[in-house]
């Protein structure tokens, strides 16, 4: 079930050739000695690892006199900007944007092997240069090259350094094209302030969407101008009680615009026809037997329904996935869809294909939790698999053909990346429903292979969910989702040809002081190196 049931110097170059493997002329990353402060980064100390990784030369060492060159494009000088934001606290450096002159580090959008999402990184002792196809990719190579220099880079006052970058060439680009998070704000509401803080720690990894659920048994967290209690009550509450919230639209599209600043597409849920209970008690006719119940603060699942039969639940859908379609720039709408216990399989099989369609309508693609595959799957829709190793072969089977008949598939099976999973039995938030997932677990499986009889060209993707039955503050967030969802993106980024946990748990464990740095908590797993200090 998918919820809780109860409550110095360069390191010698040699190193870097001895790090080289030749498989398929892909780069895997080695597992030597964390560098220090003042050592330079290896260009395979990145998290997702790169596609392909050559080091060569000196490195290029930020300075006073350096300069961040861009090209004449509004996005190129915003990401430019973004970047000398980052820069500036730290290095006590003007790096003034320009289009004139040489070296320094320089953006730049250009034809090349890149793809949507990709970027080729070079550095050298004069200067390095980013070149990608679209200010996505510019962007994400942004991220790589802030985790080139030292930890401390994140920091918002004035560090030491030395700010060196290695020299060689980072060739990159994306396995799967949707590669996600998801933030449950209905069993515990969190601010925009505390949606953007999640955004910009997602970025860092290259994560491109942000699903948001929006609705369930607990609240209802967006406003609807045609339906306003389903805001005004429906989101007066939460888990255990407490004032809940919601999000006006100007809030969501707010949240919507950070994210496509840091290029995240925004997926929101609304759960149907099962997790409704907020909406039942807001509107009662939306019931069956017209009586509304109370509003709910536990943490049961599978005991609301709307009222398939009746007319006025595809008016309110219809309303609803309207209002907040106009809001959503984002190709996807999420239709939640998972234990519908108290609905029939007629039933729900009647609801979806009415509901489908009207998403349809007003322009958006449908995703719905597995369980959609029981139904008829509309063409284009993708169903997000959060499966266990011991979900029935059946159920396994019914996703694997509906993705042989054309369904793509998102993969969050719950025993790996579920983010509300605790760690070990003594950690304090989170649930065990799935299991424990410490972070081997989490990061050590193959998205390609994972699910039998699915072809790999079905799986679009990676979502690691963040469900909040026990989260109540930033910090919660934080420290399930750290370390887990760097390996997650890596699941999403990297060729499988990368992953190694030996390896990769080495490249995490640099990521420690990066996090300290950025102020976010995180659980220092055990089975992570992690750096002494």
């Amino acid at each position: 079930m998918r919820q809780n049931h109860s409550t110095t110097p360069r390191f010698p170059r040699i190193l870097g050739s001895l790090l080289l493997l030749a498989a398929a002329g892909v780069f895997t990353v080695g597992a030597g000695p964390l560098p220090s402060a003042a050592a330079t980064t290896p260009l395979d100390r990145v998290v997702p690892a790169p596609a392909s990784v050559r080091p060569a030369g000196s490195p290029y060492r930020i300075t006073r006199a350096t300069r961040l060159r861009v090209d004449d494009s509004a996005e190129v000088r915003r990401i430019g900007a973004y970047l000398a934001g980052i820069l500036r606290p730290s290095t006590g450096y003007p790096l003034p944007l320009t289009g004139q002159g040489a070296g320094g580090i320089r953006l730049r959008l250009a034809d090349g092997p890149f793809g949507a999402e990709g970027y080729r990184l070079s550095s050298g002792p004069h200067g390095v240069s980013l070149t990608a196809g679209t200010p996505a990719g510019l962007f994400h190579g942004v991220q790589t090259l802030r985790q080139l220099l030292p930890a401390s880079i994140e920091r918002r006052t004035v560090q030491s350094g030395p700010w060196r970058i290695a020299g060689g060439t980072i060739e990159d680009r994306p396995r799967y094209g949707y590669r996600g998070a998801m933030l449950d704000v209905s069993r515990h509401f969190f601010t925009v302030a505390q949606v953007k803080r999640y955004i910009d720690q997602m970025a860092l990894y290259k994560i491109n969407t942000l699903h948001l659920h929006l609705s369930d048994d607990q609240g209802w967290r967006i406003a609807v101008d045609s339906w306003p209690r389903l805001a005004a009550y429906g989101g007066s509450t939460q888990v255990g009680g407490g004032p809940g919230g919601h999000f006006t639209k100007a809030d969501y599209q707010e949240i919507v615009r950070y994210a496509g600043s840091r290029y995240l597409e925004v997926v929101p849920e609304i759960d149907m026809p099962g997790h409704t209970n907020a909406a039942l008690a807001s509107y009662a006719q939306l019931n069956c037997n017209g009586t509304a119940p109370p509003l709910y603060t536990g943490t049961d699942v599978g005991f609301s329904s709307l009222c398939v039969s009746k007319e006025v639940t595809y008016t309110f859908v219809d309303d609803v996935i309207r209002e907040l379609a106009a809001l959503t720039p984002g190709r996807y709408l999420h239709i939640g869809g998972d234990e519908a216990h108290s609905t029939s399989h007629a039933d729900y099989v009647k609801f979806m294909n009415r509901v489908q369609p009207i998403v349809a309508k007003y322009g958006k693609t449908v995703i719905g939790w597995h369980q959609l595959t029981g139904a008829t799957p509309a063409p284009g829709a993708l169903a997000q698999y959060w499966g266990v190793d011991g979900t029935s072969a059946a159920d396994k089977a019914q996703v694997a053909k509906a993705a042989q008949n054309g369904t793509g598939l998102i993969l969050s099976p719950a025993d790996r990346v579920y983010l509300d999973m605790k760690y070990t039995r003594n950690t304090r938030p989170g649930t065990k429903w799935a299991g424990y997932v410490e972070v081997k677990r989490s990061y050590d499986w193959d998205p390609g292979a994972y699910l039998p009889g699915a072809p790999a060209s079905a799986i679009k993707g990676v979502e690691a969910p963040l469900w909040s039955e026990t989260l109540t503050k930033s910090a919660d967030i934080e420290y399930m989702a750290f370390p887990r969802l760097a390996g997650a993106a890596e699941l999403g980024w990297s060729p499988a040809a990368t992953h190694d946990w030996d390896r990769y748990k080495v490249r995490l464990a640099a990521q420690g002081p990066r996090w300290t740095a950025l102020g976010i908590t995180y659980y220092r797993s055990p089975q992570v190196p992690w750096p002494a200090s």
